[in-house]
């Protein structure tokens, strides 16, 4: 008996969660979890100690990297909280899981991060404009940005024992964002205890917030694709859309959509004109093999139509038309 399209598309999305359900979010791996809390402790502890330094020492410098790391603290903090959500399984409500509530923290960290950037900036400039008011500590500045080198440098080496995961690659990078600029308050301090030229520290306060600017950019950059539901970094629409036109016993493939629905898990949805209705399965277990092996999607969508109900005179070679997705 031929399956109706309405039970054939349920059927392929029931393959796609039958083999590895809803797909794990980047911060389900239980061996992080412990990895980011010791993460998270250290960063927050030193930021604290350095931001209660870099005001005793009136250093600008120190005082955004301080808050540089505790930005970068909330940030730990988020994905552990999102790992919690993250892992729960979907529901009525949310069908695909939460997995997106990583996207959801990320732009908050972002947005903070930004309001530091001003902050710092500002604070800068008012520095600049009276170099000689505050007198800036440089013996202290240099103890500490030493201190929050060896601190963050702990940090990264307890991330680099974690699993490989974009999650742990993304907390790496804002390590290396504190280490520059714990480099940065370093090299402040020995400027005014070697020169007392006190501005450097005002000017080194703007290359930190460069480095968060930079950070926050990339960051909610990141998260565009995911929100705009765009196809995802890495997937080719045309490239997929060929491959699924290719298989056995597939006339036609159009109404292809590909997007994320977090930052690790993806989704396709597709009309699919076959020959044969009555041989379905098989076309859609060599369809779901296509995308599983070649792109490692299986949350799918796929809805059968008989050649009669929808093909048209193609050329031979495959195209890509905007609207009606692949057609071969």
């Amino acid at each position: 008996m031929n399956p109706s399209p309405p039970r054939a598309e349920a059927s392929a999305h029931e393959r796609a969660h039958g083999e590895e359900g809803v797909l794990p979010a980047i911060f389900a791996h239980q061996a992080n979890t412990a990895t980011f809390r010791r993460a998270f402790v250290l960063t927050t502890a030193w930021a604290v100690v350095e931001l209660a330094g870099g005001i005793w020492a009136h250093s600008l410098a120190l005082i955004g990297d301080a808050g540089h790391g505790l930005v970068d603290a909330l940030a730990l903090l988020l994905a552990l909280l999102a790992g919690r959500l993250a892992n729960r399984p979907a529901s009525a409500r949310h069908s695909f899981g939460l997995g997106r509530i990583e996207v959801l923290m990320a732009d908050v960290n972002g947005l903070l991060m930004l309001a530091l950037v001003v902050a710092l900036a500002s604070a800068a400039v008012q520095r600049l404009r009276h170099p000689g008011a505050i007198h800036v500590a440089g013996p202290a500045v240099v103890v500490l940005g030493l201190a929050g080198l060896l601190v963050n440098a702990g940090v990264f080496f307890v991330l680099r024992r974690g699993a490989r995961t974009l999650n742990q690659r993304g907390a790496l990078l804002h390590v290396l964002g504190d280490l520059l600029g714990s480099s940065a308050a370093t090299l402040s301090g020995l400027v005014i205890v070697l020169t007392g030229w006190m501005p450097i520290d005002p000017l080194v306060s703007f290359f930190i917030a460069g480095l968060i600017l930079v950070a926050a950019v990339r960051l909610i950059r990141s998260t565009l694709p995911v929100l705009l539901e765009g196809v995802p970094e890495g997937f080719d629409l045309g490239e997929i859309g060929r491959s699924l036109a290719g298989v056995d016993g597939v006339a036609q493939v159009h109404d292809l959509h590909i997007w994320g629905v977090a930052s690790d898990q993806v989704a396709l949805a597709a009309h699919v004109v076959v020959h044969d209705l009555g041989r379905w399965d098989e076309t859609l277990a060599a369809l779901s093999a296509v995308l599983a092996d070649r792109y490692g999607i299986r949350h799918t969508t796929l809805q059968p139509e008989p050649v009669s109900h929808r093909l048209e005179p193609l050329a031979f070679d495959a195209r890509v038309t905007p609207g009606r997705g692949h057609e071969t």
